[in-house]
């Protein structure tokens, strides 16, 4: 590409380039093309047992969430994320292999402003808390996982994870994403060895980012709260950047003494992203452009982004049977810290773990004491996770859903068996105004909710 000065060229070598601006033209793009060529790969080796990971880079209004997610209603819009878990299910469909069983979670989680909240749990709360476990990395706590068993079911979820993202107008985008989203995928594989009646597992992880776009306040308009979105997400963008050029510095020393310091932890986002950019996972990035000529320095950008992630080596496993040493791990930790707690005469009873209701602990403890006990809580929450049974996440799966429902009732919305929006009706428990006809066909079909305060 050239820039204002056409003497001044700038090259950059990829391993696929697509047009999709204008479906007339001789080399137009599909979206059937672009899951074809990177979707079905990664699908391929996260069967195998990889941990995968695809996230979509790129100014404002690229086509970031086209790519990723696609046009809603419309089949052959579909994008990477929708095609992917469609291709999921019908490769679990068609196993026939009876020792070998398959079971899919998801989670759909929102990175807004560095504060993290879980789209598929309406009663989470707005702010997650992430954490880092020796054995695990980092990880959101209380993130809510969905079981499911169909392709619809995961449409459904989306839908749902969709509707609660923050999206707001610039004047670069009207429908721009102000946050980045993270929707994760795990894959279990169970396969029963009748011979030596043994059960072995692959576990595969799956993680599909759609990130917010990178803008100039300048060029979107932005002000206010939309401006102070922009700051966070530059923030994060600009860290995710400062990453990848670290991790490719360390990719070029090839075996050089001296380690540098990689800045995972200076955001959210690549802190919960730290395995797929530079350890256990195979990774693929798609750097969405603009093809208008006044974005030439974000394109310039976003290109030299996409030049330094391509140099990066993930060194990447197949995670067979995680689950067996990972619980015998835990445990360990689990009575190494109670024997900590207990040589200090701290009583580590469940009741006396309790917080009071005014969320003080029962007991007087140090700084260091409390630290020790709240470890000791996340390692026992982890290992009740990993010996939940698939029964057990199906009911909790329903049982959100119930929750959800049920709010969606409060806030007068009737829901259809599948998820999908009937309605609107008075709501019971919200403050609300409703438009009032000479047509009664025409009564109550507008709902004004009042928030709290000032209405203006």
């Amino acid at each position: 590409i050239s820039g204002s000065t056409p003497d001044k060229c700038h090259s950059f070598n990829f391993d696929h380039s697509y047009w999709s601006y204008c479906r007339d033209d001789a080399h137009f793009a599909s979206q059937t093309q672009v899951y074809q060529d990177l979707g079905v790969e990664m699908l391929e080796h996260a069967f195998e047992g990889y941990n995968v990971c695809i996230f979509a880079y790129g100014q404002t209004g690229g086509g970031k969430s086209y790519t990723m997610m696609g046009k809603p209603g419309d089949e052959n819009e579909m994008g990477i994320i929708p095609r992917l878990c469609n291709d999921l299910f019908a490769r679990v469909a068609e196993n026939n292999d009876e020792n070998v069983h398959y079971s899919v979670e998801v989670s759909y989680m929102e990175i807004y402003c560095e504060r993290v909240k879980d789209l598929l749990n309406p009663n989470s709360g707005g702010n997650l808390r992430v954490r880092e476990h020796p054995l695990l990395g980092p990880y959101v706590d209380d993130l809510t996982k969905m079981a499911v068993c169909s392709y619809q079911d995961i449409c459904n979820l989306m839908d749902e994870g969709n509707k609660a993202r923050t999206v707001a107008a610039t004047n670069m985008n009207s429908t721009s994403s102000r946050s980045h989203a993270v929707f994760t995928i795990v894959l279990t594989q169970k396969r029963h060895c009748p011979d030596a009646n043994l059960d072995t597992e692959k576990v595969s992880k799956i993680s599909l980012v759609d990130l917010a776009g990178s803008e100039r306040a300048t060029s979107t308009g932005a002000e206010g709260q939309r401006l102070k979105e922009g700051a966070n997400i530059n923030k994060s963008l600009t860290t995710l950047g400062l990453v990848i050029s670290k991790l490719a510095e360390e990719a070029n020393k090839k075996g050089k003494r001296g380690k540098g310091v990689i800045p995972y932890r200076d955001s959210v986002l690549t802190w919960l992203l730290r395995e797929n950019l530079g350890g256990n996972s195979k990774t693929a990035m798609i750097a969405a452009l603009s093809p208008a000529d006044i974005n030439f320095d974000e394109t310039l950008s976003t290109l030299r982004y996409a030049d330094r992630a391509k140099q990066i080596v993930c060194q990447a496993v197949v995670n067979e049977d995680p689950n067996a040493k990972l619980i015998r791990e835990l445990k360990e930790e689990v009575n190494k810290l109670r024997g900590i707690l207990e040589e200090k005469g701290i009583d580590i009873t469940a009741d006396a773990l309790k917080t009071s209701q005014s969320g003080r602990p029962r007991q007087l403890y140090s700084a260091r004491d409390h630290d020790t006990i709240e470890q000791l809580k996340a390692s026992e929450k982890l290992i009740a996770e990993l010996h939940e049974t698939w029964e057990e996440k199906l009911r909790k799966t329903e049982e959100i859903r119930r929750q959800r429902e049920e709010e969606l009732r409060e806030m007068g919305l009737a829901t259809a068996e599948d998820g999908s929006t009937l309605g609107v009706f008075s709501p019971k428990k919200l403050p609300h105004l409703v438009n009032l006809n000479e047509d009664p066909l025409m009564s109550e079909c507008l709902l004004y909710y009042l928030k709290e305060g000032i209405t203006r």
